[in-house]
């Protein structure tokens, strides 16, 4: 591993038998201020010494680039190569040549399509993009693939993408009503399909709404053995296929702005075990009608992500039978909800940022409900740090 921007080179470096080489710029490590000190990362010199490291099966550069050069078509043992926080708008048709390549990982902020030579890549099995990225129409040659992340689907992309019939792990951003119809039918022949993740697009327009509004997928029928499912954008209600996964192991609902309880009917899941709800609901009450008696039978974490909530008033007795893991991340909550201290396999309980009234609350008249947890954390109102421990240290710093 390199953690400078090369300057300690060694004069022998491109004789050594080099396997995994991980570069971490000094601007990511925070040894650069852009401000002060602007810097354009490795230098070309630098990435074609890199070039020259034959043996080299794992890359991973963290960092600004100027360009990855056509010689990186010479590390043609080359299994994993990965691009970090890099400035590069575009990649070189050689790496077409990389027929090794099992993993590109890419985490380009400019990087807006990728070179047609990425499909002669026969064993290419994981394709990740952090951002929307416009892949080769004729994506659908590349059917080793089990994971493709960051894809657009317009344009037609996505009836390509029901070629991908060994795909365990698909992420498809920018969705909308435009290919909604061709996406469903993709995704629907994917066999293998165990992970899904579909984001709407950025909302442009609005300061309320973060994403616009995510295709409903009325006639979608879930792959039989898909398990985790990941939507982000606007719901105008809980997608009726999900009720029917028995199967579905882990629900994340991200800015759905839902009007309604959005558990009515996913509490039933028998096999749903993490369930996150990242500003998907913009009630400021939550009721025992949240979660009935027996209800969640499987589920060990929740994490709610909300501006809105104030009050959660009631936890039945019976509800959450196997939860062990309780996130809150509300800042205007100013009250626990009464039954959480009958949750005996509750282990844990992190809050952020908690409210003034609900911190007085918890040293006093309510640590009742929480004194049976093993371990809080807890960022407080004004605070600067997050405090873990049992809830008698932690609470000691409110």
């Amino acid at each position: 591993m390199i953690e400078d921007d090369g300057n300690n080179i060694l004069p022998n470096f491109t004789n050594l038998q080099v396997r995994s080489l991980f570069v971490i710029t000094a601007e990511r490590r925070g040894l650069h201020s852009s401000s002060i000190s602007p810097t354009p990362g490795l230098s070309q010199a630098y990435m074609q010494t890199i070039c020259s490291l034959q043996s080299l099966l794992v890359l991973e550069i963290d960092g600004h680039i100027e360009y990855l050069p056509d010689e990186v078509a010479d590390l043609v043992r080359l299994r994993y190569l990965a691009l970090f926080d890099s400035n590069l708008n575009k990649l070189p048709q050689t790496l077409g040549n990389l027929q090794k390549l099992q993993t590109l990982d890419l985490m380009c902020g400019n990087l807006r399509e990728l070179p047609i030579e990425v499909l002669t890549i026969q064993n290419l099995r994981h394709l990740l993009m952090s951002r929307s990225i416009r892949v080769p129409k004729e994506i659908g040659k590349l059917t080793n693939l089990y994971t493709c992340s960051g894809v657009y689907a317009g344009g037609g992309i996505a009836s390509e993408l029901s070629r991908l019939t060994q795909l365990r792990e698909l992420s498809v951003k920018r969705v909308s009503e435009d290919h909604a119809s061709e996406l469903c039918a993709a995704i629907m022949k994917m066999e293998n399909l165990l992970s899904v993740k579909l984001e709407a697009e950025i909302n442009c327009y609005s300061i309320d709404q973060m994403y616009t509004f995510l295709p409903e997928f009325e006639l979608f029928s879930p792959p039989s053995l898909l398990q985790e499912v990941y939507l982000c954008g606007v719901l105008v209600e809980i997608p009726i296929w999900l009720f029917s996964m028995s199967n579905l192991t882990r629900l994340e609902l991200h800015f759905s702005d839902l009007t309604e309880t959005p558990t009515t009917d996913i509490q039933f899941l028998p096999n749903l075990k993490h369930l996150t709800l990242w500003q998907a609901y913009k009630a400021k009450l939550l009721g025992k009608e949240f979660c009935q008696a027996g209800g969640f039978p499987a589920l060990q974490t929740l994490t709610i992500d909300s501006m809105f909530l104030e009050h959660w008033t009631e936890i039945v007795n019976g509800a959450f039978p196997s939860l062990k893991s309780l996130t809150l991340r509300c800042t205007r909550l100013r009250f626990l909800p009464e039954g959480l201290q009958n949750i005996s396999t509750l282990e844990e309980l992190f809050l952020t940022t908690v409210h003034g009234d609900l911190a007085r609350r918890l040293k006093s008249t309510e640590n009742y409900k929480i004194k049976h947890i093993l371990k809080l954390g807890a960022y407080f109102e004004g605070g600067k740090f997050i405090y873990v421990g049992s809830p008698e240290e932690v609470l000691q710093h409110a």
